[in-house]
This record gives C-alpha cells, sequence and structure tokens, in this order.
C-alpha cells in the first residue's frame, strides 16, 4: 500500500477509549459526527461488536457533488474490531459488491486519559475496474478530519464515561 492509496486524520480527544468508542462502535454515531454530508440516516442500528456484522447506512452523495447518485443504502461489513482499539469495514450497496475500499477508526489510549482516534479511508484493495471509475479518496481528508472534530464535542458534551450519549440520534 502506498501514501497515495490510503488518506487518514488524527485527533487527541479529552475522554476514554470506552467513551469515544461508544460513539464509533454505534452506526449512528457514524451519522452523528459525519463531516462529508453523506451519512443520513443508521436504520435498525444496532452497536457493532463482531467482524462479520452488518449495518446499513443511508447515504446523499449530493453532498460531495461528484456524482449524480442522490440518496441510495450501502451495506457495510465490519472487517477488523477490537474493543476500544481497532474498528474498520467495507461498503458495499444494496445491488453490487464491496469494491475493495474500507474505512476505520483507530483508538490510542494516552497517558493523561485522554484518547488519540485516526479516522482513514483505505482504497489499496479496490479492484482494477474501479480505479479509474471513482475519484480517490471518495471522502476527502478535510471530511475525515471534520468527523474527528464533531466527535470530539459530541464526546466532550456526553462527559467521560460516554453515558449521555445513549441514545444517539
Amino acid at each position: 500500500m502506498s501514501a497515495a492509496e490510503r488518506v487518514s486524520a488524527t485527533r487527541t480527544i479529552a475522554a476514554s477509549p470506552a467513551a469515544v468508542w461508544a460513539v464509533v462502535a454505534d452506526p449512528r454515531g457514524h451519522v452523528a459526527i459525519d463531516g462529508s454530508g453523506m451519512l443520513m440516516s443508521a436504520p435498525d442500528a444496532e452497536p457493532l461488536r463482531a467482524v462479520g456484522q452488518q449495518f446499513l447506512i443511508s447515504m446523499d452523495r449530493e453532498a460531495l457533488g461528484d456524482l449524480p447518485l442522490g440518496r441510495y443504502t450501502v451495506v457495510n461489513t465490519v472487517t477488523k474490531l477490537e474493543p476500544e482499539a481497532v474498528l474498520e469495514w467495507s461498503v458495499a450497496g444494496l445491488s453490487f459488491p464491496a469494491i475493495g475500499h474500507v474505512y476505520g477508526y483507530l483508538l490510542e489510549p494516552a497517558d493523561d486519559g485522554t484518547t488519540v482516534v485516526t479516522s482513514y479511508c483505505d482504497w489499496s484493495a479496490v479492484q482494477e475496474k474501479w480505479r479509474s471509475r471513482v475519484t480517490w479518496p471518495v471522502v476527502p481528508q478535510t471530511a475525515l478530519r471534520s468527523s474527528l472534530g464533531i466527535l470530539d464535542r459530541l464526546v466532550a458534551q456526553a462527559g467521560s464515561d460516554g453515558s449521555a450519549l445513549s441514545p444517539l440520534p
């Protein structure tokens, strides 16, 4: 994988990994912190607990203004999960298979009680036929940074234990 096949953003958040995990391991949390404007809802969302678990996200591509896809739903499949540390998922459509890109969060506890959070998109495994059809990354680094800023604000409002996060919008 080259640096040209992965984009990421990192931010230190003044909360425990458990409080951050409460947001990122809940598909409704993905919608609540989305900095791209594309994520609309997480119908029938359940907290993410296992590799292979799937969750739906209703999307609106018009927010990016790059492809005239309008509203659609994606099926995400958890590919890596280590509670309070790693969450990664692949993206597919209701009518098309995953093309090889993944999104994820890495959480690293710091000695001062904060959590270093990295959000990323990796398209190194995208099938060749899709590389020229889609502009990579789909979500720019600025949107990843924005999502982390919203995550920071949401977790700060909830308190250090994340208890005020339930139920998420």
